[in-house]
C-alpha cells in the first residue's frame, strides 16, 4: 500500500476517534441532569413523608432526634433530609433542605445554599446565597461565599 494511503488511513482514524471521545467526554461530565434528578427525589422524598405523616406529634419525621418536618434518618433538620446530619445549623430556613445522604446542607449563613444534595459532605458551610446545591457525590459546594457582605 502506498505511504499516502496508510497516512490518510491514519489520520482518518485519528479523527474519528477524537469525534467519538468528544461525545463521550461531553456527555461523561455534563452534571445538570444528575443535579436535577438529584434535586427531584429529595423533594419527591420529603414530599411524601410529610403527606403520610407517620409521627404527627413530631412534624412527619422518622428516624432518631430529627427536628424541621418531612426528614427521615437521624439528627436532620429542615425539610425533606433523608440520612443523617443534614440541614443543622443554617441561619435562613431556605438552607439545608431536600438533601439524601450523610453531612449535607449544614452550617449555612446565607440563604437557598446547601441543598438537594446527594452523598456526602455536600453543600456545607456556605456564606453567600445559592452556594452549594444540586451536587452528587461527595465534598461539593463547600465553603463557598465566605465573607460576603
Amino acid at each position: 500500500m502506498k505511504p499516502s494511503v496508510v497516512s490518510a488511513l491514519c489520520l482518518g482514524l485519528l479523527g474519528a476517534t477524537a469525534a467519538q471521545a468528544a461525545d463521550t467526554g461531553s456527555q461523561a461530565f455534563s452534571m445538570s441532569r444528575v443535579q436535577q434528578t438529584a434535586g427531584q427525589y429529595g423533594r419527591y422524598i420529603g414530599s411524601n413523608v410529610r403527606g403520610m405523616d407517620p409521627l404527627g406529634s413530631l412534624g412527619g419525621n422518622v428516624g432518631y432526634k430529627n427536628t424541621g418536618t418531612g426528614n427521615v434518618g437521624a439528627f436532620n433538620s429542615g425539610t425533606g433530609n433523608v440520612g443523617a446530619f443534614n440541614g443543622n445549623d443554617n441561619t435562613s430556613p431556605t438552607s439545608g433542605n431536600h438533601n439524601i445522604g450523610a453531612f449535607n446542607g449544614n452550617g449555612n449563613t446565607g440563604e437557598y445554599d446547601g441543598n438537594a444534595n446527594v452523598g456526602a459532605f455536600n453543600g456545607n458551610f456556605n456564606g453567600g446565597s445559592f452556594n452549594g446545591n444540586g451536587n452528587a457525590g461527595a465534598f461539593n459546594g463547600n465553603f463557598n461565599g465566605r465573607g460576603n457582605r
